[in-house]
């Protein structure tokens, strides 16, 4: 495969699985260039470069004058670059593992209300053909916190209705099980139904749960266009994405009182010190919650 598909495919995984705005991705990509056209100097391919040409590079940054600012910046944009490779197949090593992390300030993702997904549910039109179909695709983003990869290749064998639990293969076809909800159920019922049922299933998809409208299985940019046409819908101004289900799932899980492991393992983390960051996102309800409420901020309000 060429650099350019390479690069298409990286752009699409950023803003569809990881939920980044293009403009982010638009500059990971960027970032990614700077490397691609060191390493062809040097003679190089980038699915090829190790670690010690890796380092080489980084000093090429500092001789330039880059700030260390930008430096960071470009270093962990390689670092993902190099985890979506390993992560396709491209690469049998990620040789950025070794490479010192940047230390920057966290980002924490953007998250929905209740009230915000209860809207977009509103806005689905169950009198479309594929409208009970993308009920269920949302119930099932939102209620299993699945990532939208998982999602797509979600099998009818792995819903378990009567334990009421779903068999989710994560990244590195890593097995777990996750919850799922009676409502979930009920629309998954639903949807095989009133439009699975009726379809002419296309052979190798009949065991996928949720298929477009050629009885195929959907495809990751399909579920980002289905959550970013409900957000327009429902007057949602955040930068939303699939993604942005599963961080919601966390986030409403945490503030109501789960622990933070069973959410590492619903979510499939391997370190909880990834699904620490939604302790940052509950701390600043919490806080808004006290400004708002607390008898001592509505003094001062009323002052």
């Amino acid at each position: 495969m060429d650099y350019e598909k390479i690069i298409q495919r990286y752009d699409a995984y950023l803003r569809i699985e990881k939920g980044l705005s293009a403009n982010t991705a638009q500059s990971y990509c960027h970032d990614v260039d700077h490397l691609a056209r060191f390493v062809d100097s040097i003679g190089k391919n980038i699915t090829t470069v190790d670690q010690s040409q890796l380092e080489q590079f980084l000093c090429t940054l500092h001789d330039l004058g880059i700030s260390p600012r930008s430096q960071a910046r470009i270093i962990s944009g390689i670092k993902s670059f190099f985890k979506f490779l390993k992560l396709e197949g491209l690469v049998d090593t990620d040789p950025t593992q070794l490479l010192p992390a940047p230390r920057l300030g966290q980002h924490l993702p953007e998250v929905l209300t209740v009230a915000e997904i209860d809207k977009m549910i509103s806005c689905i039109d169950l009198s479309h053909p594929q409208g009970q179909r993308n009920r269920a695709i949302i119930e099932v983003l939102y209620g299993c916190g699945l990532r939208v990869s998982e999602l797509v290749e979600l099998r009818l064998s792995q819903i378990f209705a009567q334990e009421e639990y779903i068999v989710v293969v994560g990244k590195g076809d890593k097995q777990r099980l996750v919850p799922i909800s009676q409502e979930a159920l009920r629309q998954i019922d639903l949807y095989l139904e009133q439009t699975r049922s009726h379809q002419v299933v296309k052979r190798g998809s009949e065991d996928i749960l949720f298929l477009n409208r050629r009885g195929n299985s959907l495809t990751r940019v399909m579920i980002f266009n289905i959550v970013k046409q409900l957000c327009q819908l429902a007057g949602i101004r955040k930068n939303v994405s699939p993604h942005t289900l599963r961080h919601s799932f966390a986030t409403h899980l945490l503030e109501g009182g789960a622990n933070l492991r069973a959410i590492q393992q619903m979510l499939g983390h391997e370190s909880i010190a990834t699904t620490q960051i939604y302790v940052h996102i509950d701390r600043s309800t919490l806080r808004q919650e006290i400004l708002a409420h607390h008898p001592r901020n509505k003094k001062q309000i009323s002052s």
